[in-house]
């Protein structure tokens, strides 16, 4: 039974960061809160001496082990749960947690599981092409003017899961399907359903991302992805063998 977030197991994803001191103030809203974990994905300006100038004393550290990748798909990867951070919600954005539930949640689910918190390019936000990369979608709620600062945000965040406790412990949560796993199962579910006529070929997308928002509420495990993707298989062969049998 557990009662406090495993921080070591938390990391924070900036999507195409376009300011550096932003980068640099989200080092130092973390490493003020016990997490040390840093992912940039395509930063659009990188110039490390403005990013230290905001990243101060011990959280230059932070900024010097920070990993930098291209793509968001491979860096989601090895987390085994996502959440996305964004100020619109709408029919496609449902809102389904605020910074004080989700780190409530996490308590159990950060035990065995890496947890990512993903937050988009300062201008625009995240996409609807990298909400879709999330188990669930987090608000942080204001009196109006919902657009916060980029580091603002990872703090307001960052503060509710350096604080969340459970009075009353909690089971763990057991070690979860990673987002490749998930990826491959959900492409794979794409290719089969298309096949057998239940997705429209010209709009795939629209129905996946609501099988996608149903199967996220179900924290799948690396066996049962591997059933689903069995059964997969299994219409697959069925569609290209067993029919003509049957004919």
């Amino acid at each position: 039974m557990v009662s406090k977030i495993k921080l070591s197991n938390i990391g924070i994803i900036l999507a195409e960061p376009q300011i550096p001191e932003n980068i640099g103030s989200t080092a130092r809203a973390m490493n003020n809160m016990g997490l040390h974990r840093l992912i940039l994905v395509n930063p659009k300006n990188l110039d490390h001496s403005r990013v230290l100038k905001t990243a101060t004393g011990p959280s230059q550290a932070i900024v010097e082990s920070m990993e930098i990748l291209d793509d968001l798909e491979s860096a989601l990867g090895p987390f085994n749960f996502i959440a996305g951070l964004t100020a619109r919600t709408g029919s496609l954005r449902p809102a389904i947690a605020k910074p004080r539930r989700l780190a409530r949640d996490l308590i159990s689910l950060s035990q065995n599981n890496l947890a990512g918190l993903l937050f988009g390019p300062e201008d625009r936000g995240l996409s609807n092409d990298q909400l879709r990369l999330c188990h669930t979608i987090v608000n942080i709620p204001t009196a109006g003017f919902s657009s916060l600062n980029l580091a603002q945000a990872v703090m307001i965040v960052c503060y509710e899961i350096y604080l969340a406790s459970d009075d009353a412990p909690v089971e763990a949560v057991p070690r979860l399907a990673n987002s490749f796993e998930l990826e491959g199962m959900y492409d794979h579910l794409k290719h089969i359903l298309m096949k057998i006529g239940f997705l429209n070929p010209q709009n795939p997308e629209h129905w996946m991302f609501n099988i996608r928002r149903y199967l996220s509420r179900i924290p799948l495990r690396a066996r049962e992805v591997r059933i689903i993707r069995g059964v997969c298989r299994q219409i697959d062969w069925y569609t290209d063998h067993g029919k003509k049998k049957e004919d």
